[in-house]
């Protein structure tokens, strides 16, 4: 199956930003982990849809994978911010993730 290897990496994507949201909200300074919390949920939420869309198989995916991966992109540089395991590890998964939907893209 083609999109296998993108589906496992949305997905572990996925699981990494909601980890990482949650265990924002156990931080101390919570306030200053409000654009990390919102990134993670958006980023979860796109990387959810577009690992079911590929499940479906439905052919039409280009621009759905491309707005994963920016902003895979973009929840990789806010969680890189973050000195916090939970978010640097986040920021690798995403990191993964955007580059699979670059290889899916070629």
């Amino acid at each position: 199956m083609k999109n296998s290897k993108l589906i496992e990496a949305l997905n572990n994507c996925v699981a990494h930003c909601n980890y990482c949201a949650d265990a924002c909200l156990g931080e101390e300074n919570v306030k200053m982990m409000v654009d990390c919390i919102r990134t993670d949920r958006a980023c979860a939420a796109i990387c959810s849809a577009t690992a079911n869309l590929l499940a479906s198989n439905y052919k039409d995916v280009r621009g759905m994978v491309e707005q994963c991966r920016d902003i895979c992109k973009k929840c990789a540089d806010v969680c890189a911010k973050h000195d916090h395991k939970h978010c640097q590890e986040c920021a690798d998964a995403c990191r993964k993730c955007e580059e699979a939907c670059n290889e899916y893209l070629k």
